[in-house]
C-alpha cells in the first residue's frame, strides 16, 4: 500500500506538526525556496513517488499562502505522487462565492479552479464561508465541521439557560444545527452593512433576557460583528455572551475591538495562526479531527462519524 505523508507551507507549519502528532507520522521535509523579487520555490526534500501526499496551508493573507500551495501541489504531481490532497483547514477567497453587485469576481470559483487545474485530488477543508462552494470543485471535497470541537467545549461550560445566537441571516442554518443537538433557543442578530466591514445597524430578533448566549460562526475578521453584535445582545438582556469562531482572521483593529467589547470570551480554532495572544482568546485545536479526516482518506473511509447530525444519530 502507498504511504501516507504530510507535508507543510509556511503558513500552517504548527498545526501541520500537531496533526502529524496525532497521525502517528513525522512531517515530511520540503523546503521553501524565494527569490530575491519574492518568487517562490517549493522542493520536496524526499521522495513521493506513489504516494499520497497531504498539503496542509491555510490561504488566510490569502495571495502568498495560495501561490505556494498551488506550487507544492504542482511539485508533487511531477515527482510522481500517487494521490495529492490540499488540506486547507481556512479556505481564502470563500466570501467571495457569487456575483452580489455588478462587475465583481467570484474568488473562490477562481480558486477552486486553480487547485484543481494545479493538480489536485481532493480536497480537505473545514467550515467554508458558503457550503455550496464545494460545487465549485470538479474533484472531491471534505467539508469537515467546528462543532465537532465546539460541542464538547460548550457541554464543559455547563450554562444553565443556554441561548445560540447568530450574528448575521448568513449563519442561520449553522447555528439552527448545533442549537438543535443541544435542544437549545436560538436568536438572530440581523444586521444591513453599508459596505464591507462596515455595519449600518442591526436588531436582534428573538429573546435573550436572562440567558447565557454563545455566538457562533464561521470567520472574525475585523471583529465589529461580533463587538456589536455582543454589546446589542447585552442591552437586550442577556446575562453573558461569548462567541465562538473557527477562522480567527482578524484583522485590522480586531484585537482592540475584541478586547474592548463586553464578550466573556473569544474562542477560536488553529486554523489560522494568532499575531499575538490575549486573554480573551482561547484556541482549540482541530489537529485530531484533520488527523483522523486524513487518516480516513488515506484508507478510503468514511468521515461521516465526525459531523454534528451523525452525533445526534448515535446518541438517540
Amino acid at each position: 500500500m502507498q504511504s501516507a505523508k504530510i507535508f507543510s507551507g509556511t503558513g500552517s507549519q504548527h498545526l501541520a506538526e500537531q496533526i502529524c502528532k496525532q497521525f502517528g507520522n513525522k512531517l515530511g521535509k520540503v523546503k521553501i525556496q524565494r527569490f530575491s523579487d519574492g518568487e517562490i520555490c517549493p522542493v520536496f526534500l524526499e521522495s513521493v513517488r506513489g504516494d499520497y501526499v497531504f498539503l496542509v496551508q491555510s490561504t488566510f493573507s490569502p495571495t502568498e499562502n495560495l501561490m505556494e500551495l498551488l506550487l507544492m501541489i504542482d511539485a508533487a504531481r511531477r515527482a510522481s505522487a500517487d494521490k495529492v490532497i490540499a488540506v486547507i483547514p481556512y479556505y481564502g477567497y470563500a466570501r467571495q462565492d457569487r456575483k452580489d453587485r455588478p462587475r465583481v469576481a467570484i474568488g473562490s470559483k477562481l480558486v477552486a479552479n486553480m487547485l484543481v487545474a494545479a493538480g489536485a485530488d481532493r480536497v480537505i477543508t473545514m467550515d467554508l464561508h458558503a457550503p455550496q462552494i464545494q460545487g465549485y470543485f470538479d474533484i472531491p471535497v471534505d467539508h469537515l465541521d467546528s462543532h465537532a470541537v465546539f460541542i464538547p467545549y460548550i457541554e464543559n461550560l455547563r450554562l444553565e439557560n443556554l441561548t445560540f445566537a447568530a450574528p448575521d441571516v448568513g449563519a442561520t442554518n449553522r447555528i439552527r444545527e448545533i442549537a438543535s443537538y443541544f435542544n437549545a433557543e436560538m436568536v438572530i442578530c440581523d444586521k444591513h452593512r453599508k459596505r464591507a466591514n462596515e455595519i449600518a445597524s442591526m436588531v436582534v430578533i428573538g429573546d435573550v433576557t436572562n440567558r447565557d448566549v454563545v455566538l457562533i460562526d464561521d470567520i472574525c475578521d475585523t471583529g465589529g460583528t461580533l463587538a456589536k453584535s455582543a454589546g446589542l445582545l447585552k442591552e437586550k438582556g442577556a446575562r453573558t455572551v461569548r462567541a465562538l469562531i473557527t477562522h480567527p482572521v482578524l484583522s485590522g483593529k480586531a484585537y482592540d475591538n475584541i478586547s474592548n467589547s463586553v464578550l466573556e470570551e473569544l474562542v477560536v480554532c488553529d486554523t489560522i495562526p494568532l499575531r499575538k495572544e490575549t486573554e480573551k482568546i482561547k484556541i482549540l485545536s482541530v489537529a485530531e479531527l484533520f488527523a483522523v479526516a486524513i487518516r480516513n482518506a488515506y484508507e478510503n473511509k468514511s468521515i461521516t462519524s465526525l459531523f454534528v447530525h451523525s452525533q445526534r444519530r448515535n446518541n438517540e
